[in-house]
């Protein structure tokens, strides 16, 4: 295969995930080098994995591929992520299922299903008041909102608070920095937690303030990175969306294909996670020397796993470049696979799942409004803003 114009070492510029073509990048990676080192710059020297089998493997491989320093690409100056062995996303067995545990009650199936007429209210309304102001940024004025109130009802944010937490985290995605430097949205769970631990309720935050796991209560520094955890989570479920919505647009017989099939949604919502793949990688530092293609991993080492990659892997996926909403199998690692599988995996999957119903049912007209501006970054992607023209059946 011919090399592409640009080389591996451009996947960490994150024009080019909004403006370019990173899947030229990882289609050569994958046939050439598909387990590729990359020097140090401005970040660490890492290895990249862009083959399914080798995502999939490091994934549910916890002890060789550890989360517990860091899950993202981070400057050399910012060391390892300071919330290392503190929150879900960031530790290893067994601290990663005691903390999974005094939550996992909030995200089961049987959770999901009480939250979908709450789902459908909301998604309803927000579709309303788009068709009857006849435009709106889908990404801002729907995906954001409704996965912003839906975790906040879960955290035991009161409803009247729901619109504060969205502007506050969007404020933080706008300026790229981290949830925990909104200072207003910290301040905001800090009085939480001390509600919640004074007078617990049905509700996250409580179970985060005054669970014992392995007998002892979490620091007020660990309850209050994983409720900023937990809120982050949200960017990867609008994007994945909003991505979804926009997916559609370009695959008009796609769309025309899931209208006249309802029995398709369930596969149009899988198809939708492979296609935006919206956690654009997941980072692990290896524990002890192993080797992955006769390339030799040392103890210590990054290893970054890139998502989008592994859900176009032709070894995998038919015609992965194609987007089929009745694509079965669909093996995709959007949601990852072992003890990271995603917390808010079947959620999500019934929020994407009621969007859609709610929008083939409801929406007559559905077309771009202007532009769509993507993501400029190497963690996420997916539409930034998503203009569109709404209109009733």
């Amino acid at each position: 295969m011919t090399a592409p114009t640009l080389s591996p070492a451009d996947l960490t510029d994150p024009e080019l995930h909004a403006t370019g073509d990173p899947h030229a990048v990882w289609r050569w990676m994958r046939e050439n080098s598909p387990v590729h080192r990359h020097e140090e710059t401005e970040l660490p020297a890492f290895w990249s994995l862009t083959r399914h089998a080798d995502v999939r493997a490091a994934y549910r491989d916890p002890a060789t591929f550890s989360s517990a320093r860091g899950v993202l690409l981070r400057p050399v100056r910012y060391g390892d992520d300071p919330g290392g062995g503190q929150t879900l996303a960031l530790t290893d067995p067994p601290r990663h299922k005691q903390l999974r545990s005094l939550v996992a009650k909030w995200f089961t199936e049987r959770s999901a299903r009480g939250l979908e007429e709450p789902i459908r209210r909301a998604v309803r309304a927000t579709l309303d008041l788009a068709m009857a102001r006849g435009e709106c940024d889908f990404v801002h004025d729907i995906a954001g909102r409704l996965s912003i109130y839906v975790i906040c009802g879960l955290m035991g944010v009161p409803e009247a608070d729901h619109e504060k937490i969205f502007n506050w985290t969007n404020e933080a995605y706008a300026a790229h920095t981290p949830l925990a430097a909104q200072h207003q949205l910290m301040e905001y769970y800090g009085e939480l937690m001390y509600q919640r631990m004074e007078e617990p309720a049905d509700d996250i935050v409580s179970a985060l303030a005054n669970g014992v796991p392995a007998g002892e209560l979490l620091t007020e520094q660990e309850i209050l990175l994983n409720c900023e955890n937990l809120i982050g989570a949200t960017e990867n479920g609008r994007l994945a969306i909003a991505g979804g919505v926009h997916a559609l647009l370009d695959h008009p017989d796609q769309l025309a294909r899931l209208r006249a099939d309802r029995g398709l949604v369930n596969t149009a919502v899988e198809e939708i996670l492979r296609w935006v793949s919206s956690a654009t990688h997941s980072m692990r530092s290896a524990t002890r020397d192993t080797e992955i293609r006769g390339q030799r991993i040392a103890a210590g080492d990054w290893v970054v796993l890139w998502v989008p990659s592994a859900n176009r892997d032709e070894e995998v996926f038919a015609d992965p470049y194609r987007f089929d909403v009745g694509r079965t199998p669909n093996r995709h690692l959007a949601l990852g696979i072992g003890e990271h599988f995603c917390l808010g995996a079947t959620i999500a999957r019934t929020q994407m799942r009621v969007l859609l119903t709610e929008l083939l049912d409801h929406v007559g007209g559905l077309e771009l409004a202007g532009p769509v501006e993507p993501v400029a970054s190497v963690a996420v992607g997916g539409p930034a803003t998503l203009p569109l023209r709404v209109t009733a059946r």
